[in-house]
């Protein structure tokens, strides 16, 4: 090859590298959806560098384990979702180390684990992996598996990767960021349940659910008993941590189809989609009664007990709007509050 045919081919290259550089730029600030980014990146990368299979895999902060995010391959439905134990394979030692790795033939390399290649059937004989890094922290990786032709990645393929995988870090940031905002605008911070504000929306869009498709929508309306005594016995930091694990209380004991919020002050609703009025009865019948078990204490570690009000309404059954829905709710909460207290009862 001539030096300047060698020249040109160089120059195309570096020309495809900045188109692809340009469109992944692009896709940064077209969309803050998470998949919708990673996807858009990795059909950009697709175009520079050819392989028989490439998989993008997000690494979990806590346990440090992977998980296919997304795999093209002839073996794609197999992988995707698949978790990799921390540290294991090629992957996994990319994670954990924050280090590429250019493998020529994993046959000679102890890292490599055959274990997703038993899964998928799929054999392979040369790996190009790159952490995704965010600052000092490794989000993911960036995994190729077995170049074109001689099957063998080169130095130039570590680059360019490298830099891609960059803009794979400022999107995953981006997305996790703009999900905790969101997160933020729509959370009651102290219970960790939605706010009352959004309570709505989540009202309106399972009513809209029920009219198109039918079903049963329910709500139970839940009101502390006699709270305002902890906050003036106790002092207002106990009432808040109260409040904190009333919260995780209810979470923790509905479906996770089921929508908890703060609705204001020592007010909580749970809304019940697909749920009649014998199952949110049986519901809420469930956590009056973990109410009255729970050990709350004080700030010296003395127990004290805290009941609750429950009020149900069913739409379409009690009424046929969102407000006469938690309007009824509410009364039927008012009459246990007016008579016996630490109940149950329906509109």
């Amino acid at each position: 090859m001539s030096i300047d045919t060698h020249l040109l081919k160089t120059l195309e290259r570096r020309n495809r590298e900045l188109e692809v550089l340009i469109e992944i730029g692009k896709a940064l600030t077209s969309t803050v959806d998470l998949e919708n980014v990673l996807s858009l990146i990795m059909d950009q990368l697709s175009r520079l560098l050819k392989s028989q299979s490439w998989s993008l895999l997000l690494r979990d902060e806590g346990s440090g384990e992977l998980t296919f995010e997304i795999a093209v391959s002839p073996a794609s439905e197999q992988l995707k979702g698949l978790k990799v134990a921390a540290g294991q394979g090629v992957a996994g030692w990319v994670a954990e180390h924050g280090e590429a790795l250019l493998i020529a033939d994993v046959t000679e390399d102890d890292r490599f684990s055959d274990h997703f290649d038993k899964v998928s059937s799929f054999i392979t004989q040369s790996v190009l992996c790159v952490p995704v890094r965010s600052r000092d922290k490794v989000l993911g990786v960036i995994e190729l598996v077995n170049g074109p032709n001689e099957k063998i990645f080169k130095e130039a393929d570590l680059q360019i990767l490298s830099t891609i995988s960059d803009y794979a870090a400022i999107a995953i940031e981006n997305a996790r960021n703009f999900m905790r905002i969101s997160e933020l605008v729509i959370t009651d911070d102290l219970t960790g349940l939605y706010n009352g504000r959004y309570l709505h929306t989540l009202i309106e869009e399972e009513i809209e659910r029920v009219r198109r498709f039918g079903g049963k929508l329910s709500l139970i309306f839940i009101d502390l008993d006699f709270f305002k005594k902890i906050n003036d016995t106790c002092g207002h930091l106990v009432g808040s941590r109260t409040l904190s694990e009333v919260g995780a209380l209810i979470k923790n004991n509905v479906r996770k189809i089921c929508k908890s919020a703060r609705y204001g002050g020592d007010e909580f609703v749970v809304v019940l989609p697909n749920t009649g009025k014998s199952g949110a009865m049986t519901l809420a019948t469930k956590l009056c009664e973990l109410f009255r078990a729970y050990d709350f204490r004080d700030d010296n570690g003395v127990p004290f007990k805290l009941t609750a009000s429950f009020g149900i309404a069913t739409f379409p059954d009690d009424a046929d709007s969102k407000d006469g829905l938690i309007r009824l709710a509410d009364q039927a909460m008012y009459r246990v509050k007016e008579t016996s207290r630490d109940a149950v009862l329906s509109a």
